[in-house]
């Protein structure tokens, strides 16, 4: 007869018809990677052939094979058999022998951890689930804290009557698989107590854009299922693959703080408001909520780990992670195949974008990078679903695979709870459907019948908008792309964004703009964060609740912009970034938070207090040294050393050494550890003083949109002369060749960084013919422009 039960010790990945792929992946870790230093908590499943023989012993082959019948007849609905093939099991008895197997395994199991009734969780793994292609993610039932030996019968029981739920029974019905094939084994494994320390999910791989680069991690308080079924808003990280095999870098590229405002936990015995359950839901403490549950250590180290797991099975890896209480270690408790990215084509990238946009009415994180419209659906409780309206948006507070019928069948899906990992994100990506969780109240702002335009292509953050809006769809075919001599680069400003252009085969980023990171993700002024005092009562409140959870505004000025700009760099690795240090006007920098008092008034501020004549100023050298901070911490602590530093508005040789010196005071000192400075070249002063600002630098990078307004004498914001501004003028690209030879002459690199190569296709075959080293453009014109610039090259070889 064959065993009922096998250790995790005793399993492999292949040995999913016996115990299901979950069970086979725990014992594939358990077997060969504890030794590699992943945790994994002990435990024991049971076999596919005990199931087998628990519906033998109980008869019930036929009910099971007659209720489906009824069903797929049309005589009974589904959730008359579902329910009735549910209570026949539940009922069932268990074969003595199997009854003692499982029980001498739990007996075993509490001798190993050294407890009497250890708490465990049991955890159905069907012999056909989290295959390559099929997620069958949150199909079946897990019960978590049970302890006792009835408990652990019942428990398991429950698992396997939840092979029949009815989201479970439709979901095989529409991937094609036989009922009576499908087995299901048991986990049952030692709890850990998460509900002190906290849990969650990470990914080997970019949920969103599939950038294999990237581990992301959640994590909320509390046991780990408020997580999973997008209960609530977690904590998010993301941590660089390929810096991880440093032991003295912290890569981690993205913190962003949930609102995290319930928690699984544990129910005391004889608890009232448990209802009789092992686990209850309770609303987290003001602290909680304002508090990381994971620190930097934990970060990396479960980064590490996933590395390890994804490396071991050759494919990226859904995970979930658990920590032992306040403090104590951490485990992985599951791995499964991610489904979703790792399947989809590369050989063809779609690029969405939307016009005539209507009211912002709800915000969330966007999952998916789409955009479409429809009428909203607003359904908050799952027993209303049969009024899905198909090819609605679905508005909800959260979803679980109960609603799995009316998702597959909704144009988007938006809930008020849950982050990337979420039920609702995890399903809505299977689907191919744009999705924004977490919003906080889109069941409040929308209603039924509300024409709104869904839009997922505007980075990490998720819009409603009101009306349907226009929206284009470009079609990237990545492997008509030609290969060219000239280097064509991106210009990029939002890191959210950033992570959708990976596919390109792009030569580096020519353009990051610091000051886009400054107001989007700082949003105060970095004098007013280093000089609080020195704001009015309502701006040093609001900067008291920006920099909530850090030790001082400085320290959350360069957090804020270091993390910001690594997810541009981490895109682009191990090519170069070139990232532009401020370059705001003073009427820009008096919008920020705080921003009034500590800025000139000006007439004119194009042509004022802007770029490198700030760097050395009393008015802003603090300042600068928080954007020197933040681009040091960004190369030496987190490891980007292909950011290079790139200085705007120099106008003459003497400001530049006065802003390499103020650098090199505060730790960027050019030369050192590798660490290229470059200049915009963009005031006429810096082409006929070319040789002098090559000496100070190492690289040019023509912005022809100041060069043109500046050499024209026309304002380029300037709508009455807007017809004059033109970057082809004669005396525009008599500047820009000689730029390019000056450049050449004494050595060093240049580029250019306007829009110009974007909108005029003779401009880029005239910047090719000059020699120009690389064009940086924005991500939407890059292939056309790549296709532009292998012309001209072809042209010019000829």
């Amino acid at each position: 007869m064959a065993n009922s039960v096998l250790w995790f010790d005793d399993i492999d990945r292949e040995q999913v018809a016996v115990v299901g792929g979950k069970n086979a992946s725990l014992g594939e870790m358990t077997r060969n990677l504890a030794a590699k230093g992943v945790p994994i908590p002990p435990g024991f499943a049971t076999t596919a052939d005990a199931y087998w023989r628990f519906i033998e012993h109980n008869t019930l082959t036929e009910t099971i094979r007659g209720a489906l019948s009824d069903w797929e007849a049309g005589k009974k609905s589904l959730a008359e058999i579902g329910r009735m093939i549910r209570s026949a099991i539940v009922h069932g008895d268990w074969p003595p022998e199997s009854a003692e197997a499982i029980l001498g395994a739990y007996r075993e199991l509490g001798k190993r951890t050294g407890e009497t009734d250890t708490a465990v969780a049991v955890r159905s793994s069907a012999t056909a689930e989290d295959l390559p292609d099929a997620s069958f993610a949150g199909q079946q039932e897990s019960y978590l804290n049970i302890a006792g030996e009835a408990a652990v019968l019942d428990a398991c029981r429950r698992c396997y009557a939840s092979l029949f739920t009815d989201r479970a029974i439709s979901y095989r019905k529409a991937k094609d698989f036989d009922h009576m094939k499908i087995a299901l084994s048991v986990g049952v494994q030692k709890m850990v107590r998460a509900d002190k320390g906290g849990a969650g999910v990470m990914f080997s791989i970019d949920t969103e854009t599939g950038f294999d680069s990237v581990v992301l991690i959640t994590g909320a308080w509390g046991l780990g299922e408020t997580v999973v079924q997008g209960a609530v808003d977690p904590d998010e990280y993301q941590v660089f693959k390929p810096l991880l095999s440093d032991p003295a870098l912290s890569p981690i590229i993205e913190r962003r703080l949930g609102a995290k405002d319930r928690k699984m936990i544990y129910a005391g015995s004889g608890d009232p408001a448990s209802d009789g359950k092992p686990t209850r839901t309770v609303p987290t403490s003001e602290a909680e909520r304002r508090r990381y549950v994971l620190n930097d250590d934990e970060i990396v180290a479960l980064a590490r780990w996933a590395c390890i797991i994804e490396d071991h099975y050759g494919m990226p890896m859904d995970m979930e992670w658990a920590r032992e209480g306040r403090g104590g270690p951490l485990y992985i408790v599951q791995a499964r195949p991610e489904t979703v990215q790792s399947r989809r084509g590369a050989e063809v990238l779609k690029s969405y974008s939307l016009d005539n946009r209507g009211e912002t009415l709800a915000t969330g994180l966007s999952i998916g990078d789409q955009i479409v419209t429809g009428r909203v659906c607003l359904i908050r409780d799952v027993k209303e679903i049969d009024r899905f309206v198909e090819g609605s948006v679905l508005v909800t507070d959260t979803t679980d695979p109960d609603w799995v019928p009316i998702m597959k069948k909704a144009a988007a899906i938006v809930t008020d709870h849950g982050g990337r990992t979420s039920h609702a994100a995890i399903v809505s990506r299977e689907l191919g459907l744009p999705a924004i969780v977490g919003t906080g109240n889109a069941t409040k702002l929308l209603h039924d019948q509300q024409d709104v335009t869904v839009c997922c292509a505007e980075g990490d953050v998720g819009t409603v908008y009101e009306g349907f809006g226009d929206i284009s769809v470009e079609e990237i075919a990545i492997g008509d792309i030609p290969a060219t001599k000239t280097r064509v680069m991106l210009n990029i400003g939002n890191p959210a964004a950033a992570m959708r252009w990976w596919r390109l085969p792009a030569d580096g980023v020519g353009l990051a703009r610091m000051e886009f990171v400054v107001s989007n993700a700082i949003k105060a002024h970095p004098m007013a964060l280093i000089h609080p005092e020195q704001v009015d009562k309502e701006a040093r409140s609001a900067i008291a609740d920006l920099i909530a959870g850090y030790e001082s505004g400085a320290e959350y000025f360069v957090d804020r912009l270091s993390k910001g700009l690594s997810r541009i760099a981490a895109v682009a690795y191990p090519n170069p970034v070139i990232v532009r240090m401020s370059d705001f006007k003073t009427n820009e920098y008096a919008n920020l938070l705080g921003g009034a008092g500590f800025e000139p008034h000006e007439e004119n501020p194009m042509l004022g207090f802007r770029g490198a004549s700030r760097y050395d100023s009393d008015r802003y050298r603090e300042g600068f040294a928080l954007e020197c901070q933040a681009i040091r911490r960004l190369r030496t602590d987190m490891g980007f050393t292909n950011v290079v530093v790139m200085i705007p508005f120099c106008r003459t040789p003497e400001e530049a050494d006065g802003v390499l010196r103020v650098m090199a005071e505060n730790g960027l000192e050019r030369g050192r550890d590798g660490l290229q400075v470059y200049m915009m070249c963009e005031i006429p002063s810096n082409v006929i003083r070319a040789e002098e600002f090559a000496r100070r630098f190492d690289g040019f990078s023509i912005g022809s949109n100041d060069l043109t307004q500046l050499v024209l004498g026309v304002d380029r914001d300037s709508d009455a002369l807007s017809g004059v501004f033109d970057e082809r003028d004669p005396a525009v690209t008599w500047m820009i060749e000689r730029a390019i030879k000056g450049a050449h002459k004494a050595g060093i690199k240049i580029g250019l960084c306007g829009q110009a190569p974007s909108d005029h296709p003779e401009f880029a075959a005239f910047l090719v013919a000059c020699g120009i080293d690389s064009i940086s453009v924005t991500p939407d014109s890059f292939v056309s422009v790549k296709r532009i610039v292998a012309d001209a090259e072809g042209q010019s070889s000829a």
